[in-house]
């Protein structure tokens, strides 16, 4: 077990190697190998240092794709790539 199962509102999650290898899943994104092929097509659009920038640290810390009714979370750590699908539940504007 990774630990991944306590995010909360979390429906799947997928751990790729760096060369985008499926380490882990469950959920709704077990043997995803399908999603982990996409995600790493995006993160192909960001340069090797933006991925693991080594003593720079300009790594981006996370991705965000947001629909109507879920989101995938996109991050970075040890050298493997955790993804986590989770419930979006918009919440109502602050009126004052």
């Amino acid at each position: 077990m990774h630990g991944i199962g306590r995010i909360p509102d979390e429906v799947g999650h997928l751990i790729l190697s760096e060369d985008g290898a499926v380490i882990a899943s469950g959920g709704e994104l077990e043997n995803a190998e399908q999603m982990g092929a996409t995600v790493m097509s995006l993160l192909s659009c960001t340069s090797k240092a933006q991925l693991w920038p080594g003593d720079s640290g300009d790594a981006f810390k996370k991705i965000s794709i947001t629909y109507t009714d879920h989101s995938y979370i996109i991050c970075l750590s040890n050298k493997n790539i955790h993804v986590v699908k989770r419930k979006f539940i918009p919440h109502e504007p602050i009126r004052v």
